[in-house]
This record gives structure tokens, C-alpha cells and sequence, in this order.
């Protein structure tokens, strides 16, 4: 109930005209919150799908850290739409611009901005979603909470919004891995069905991710999963998958107790993904088939007196804080909600319809 109170934001009530149905009683007028993330290491994420540009604000970067365009633009490419047959066909370059908080190549420890300008926006390409709503996107629900969107390309709700993202984390991942020497490697676990279970997370690299076009660091299963996407691409239709995320050399005591758990903290920033459905951390959901003595992570003293773990089904994190073993989660993405079929729908008026891709 307190999520759900402070999900409603500082507004005031007042009739809002209706045009699209949903809502006939006094609406909660509120503010555009819900665009920022993190405390000490603070990210705001701007811009929209087909605006001038998109980017994001940081707050919080420690001065003297080497910085350059290259450190943001390599996370970035390999983001970028266009890239192979199972991606959106979308082209951009999505060239990173840092605007402030570097300084001859370090941070200063003031705000770092971050610009991508938009360049393939065809906003004629939309014209029929300003009438009709795509259904399990962001159309009518953003109509129910605003009375107003960005119809072309979805708006905020867009998947280009995670360029903010992946813009402020290339900087977060240079100050872990300068000041802690912190691994970070991510990539497709499972597809529909079709898993790799046999990914040693120790070991993994970005090289291994980077090998197909799939990003699976299993070769055999990845071909599998090209070969599914493909067939079903060629139908019109969509399937989705998990991705997993390691984290290597993260040193035990971050994160805290109750409502700032290390996990707690991590969901956060996953689930509120574009499509995200499902998170995990170490054994997750099966864990909760194995008894408690099948569970526990024995503990011991390594060679160099430090207390560590035999196994890891904690995911590197205990009591909401690491334990300095390997940080392993999961991602559950559903399929992508633009299709090439005809699916029922409605219109802003309310009137029932068929929309065609």
C-alpha cells in the first residue's frame, strides 16, 4: 500500500478530459516523476524515442576518473539498432556527446551530461498509433496516467531510453573497475526453451559474448537460438528470453539491510527494464526446490585468510549484502510487443478495432 500511495506522486485531483475511455472518475493529476535512479551514484535519464535527442544526467562521480568519449561510445555500439536480422531495423549512429564534467580527458566531480541525438525519426510512420493503441505497449496506459504522450516510437516508454542507461553505465563500470577491479560481463542465457546451462560465470568473458550475433557464450546453443528467432521472425511474430548478468571482484559489505538490499537495489534497475518480466539472483526460483541443506553455501578460509563460499547459489549476495563472491542475476525479458500480425485493439475514442502492423 505505501509503494502503491507513493506510485501516485505530488499532484492534485482534478477532472481530466477522456477521450481514449479508460478512466471515467477524478483522475490524480501527477508530475512526470520516476526518472532517476541511485543515491550516492545518481543517473537521470531524459529525452524521447523520436525528440532531438536522448540522454542522462550523473550525479555523483568521484573527480580525477580518465573519461573519454571512446569509454561511452564502445558500450553504446553495441546497443545500437540495425546491427544484424534479429534487431529492430532502425539505423542510427548514436554517437555519443559528453556536454559537461569532463575536463581534458578526466572528471571534474560535477554533473556529467550525456547527449545521443536522434537522427532516423519518421514520425509519419506512427500516424495510425495516435488513434489506435499497440497492445502490451505503453500506449493507453500512458494515456490513463498523462491525458498526453509522445506517440512516435513510444515516447519515454521506448527502448531508446536505455541509451541513458547504458551511456551512465559505461562511467559506472570504468570507476568499479579502476577503484575495485570489477568484472562486469552480461549476455543471453535462454531463449524460449532453448537454454545454455553450462556458462561458467567465473570464467565467461566478452569476448565469448561478442562471438555471434545472439551474444550467447555458448556457440552450439547459440545457433540454436538464431536459428528460433529467425523462425519465428519470418512468421510476424516474437519470442522472448532471459539475459544473465556476472559481476566478478565485487568486494563484500555493499549494499544494507531491509529496503536497500544489494538485490533489492539491482531488481529495481532491471525491472524497470523496457519488457522486463522476471528477476533472479543465484539460484532464484528453482532454489526454492532444494531443501536448506541443499541450499546453504558452506563457508571456509581461502589461501589468503579471507572467509569465502564452496558454492554460490546465494548469487554473491547475503542478508541484502555481497559477500565478495561472484554476483550472478537474471533478467526475464517477454516478446518484443511490435509484431507483423493483426491484433484486436481499441481507439482513443473507445471504439473497438483490428490494427495491422
Amino acid at each position: 500500500m505505501v509503494g502503491f500511495v507513493g506510485s501516485l506522486g505530488v499532484g492534485k485531483l482534478g477532472s481530466v478530459g477522456r477521450a481514449d475511455g479508460l478512466c471515467s472518475r477524478k483522475s490524480v493529476v501527477v508530475m512526470g516523476t520516476g526518472n532517476s535512479f541511485g543515491k550516492l551514484f545518481k543517473i537521470s535519464t531524459w529525452g524521447e524515442s523520436h525528440g532531438i535527442g536522448v540522454g542522462v544526467t550523473i550525479d555523483g562521480c568521484p573527480p580525477r576518473l580518465e573519461l573519454s568519449p571512446e569509454d561511452v561510445q564502445k558500450e553504446l555500439d553495441r546497443r545500437k539498432p540495425g546491427q544484424s536480422k534479429l534487431t529492430t531495423p532502425r539505423k542510427e549512429d548514436d554517437m555519443a556527446e559528453i556536454l559537461s564534467g569532463v575536463v581534458s580527458g578526466k572528471t571534474i566531480g560535477t554533473p556529467i551530461g550525456i547527449l545521443v541525438r536522434n537522427k532516423n525519426q519518421i514520425g509519419k510512420d506512427y500516424d495510425n498509433i495516435a488513434v489506435s493503441y499497440r497492445p502490451s505497449h505503453a500506449d493507453a496506459t500512458y494515456d490513463a496516467k498523462y491525458g498526453i504522450r509522445a506517440v512516435a516510437g513510444g515516447g519515454r516508454s521506448s527502448a531508446r531510453e536505455t541509451i541513458g542507461r547504458v551511456a551512465a553505465g559505461a562511467v559506472a563500470k570504468k570507476l568499479l573497475k579502476t577503484y575495485s577491479d570489477v568484472d562486469i560481463v552480461g549476455y543471453v542465457q535462454k531463449v524460449q526453451d532453448i537454454a545454455a546451462d553450462n556458462i561458467d560465470v567465473d570464467k565467461v568473458t566478452l569476448e565469448d559474448v561478442e562471438s555471434n550475433i545472439v551474444r550467447c557464450p555458448d556457440e552450439e546453443v547459440a545457433e540454436q537460438m538464431i536459428g528460433r528467432i529467425d523462425e519465428i521472425r519470418k512468421t510476424g511474430n516474437s519470442i522472448g528470453g532471459v539475459v544473465e548478468c556476472v559481476a566478478r571482484n565485487v568486494p563484500a559489505g555493499l549494499g544494507a539491510p531491509v529496503f536497500d538490499k544489494l538485490e533489492a537495489e539491482l531488481a529495481k534497475a532491471c525491472m524497470s527494464l523496457p519488457a522486463s518480466k522476471g528477476f533472479e539472483v543465484g539460484s532464484g526460483f528453482p532454489g526454492t526446490l532444494l531443501t536448506g541443506i541443499e541450499h546453504n553455501d558452506p563457508f571456509y578460509i581461502d589461501e589468503d585468510g579471507r572467509t569465502r563460499t564452496k558454492t554460490n547459489r546465494s548469487g554473491g549476495i547475503q542478508g541484502g549484502i555481497s559477500n565478495g563472491e561472484t554476483i550472478v542475476i537474471r533478467v526475464a525479458f517477454k516478446p518484443t510487443s511490435t509484431i507483423a500480425r493483426s491484433q484486436e485493439t481499441v481507439t482513443r475514442d473507445g471504439v473497438e478495432t483490428v490494427r495491422n502492423r
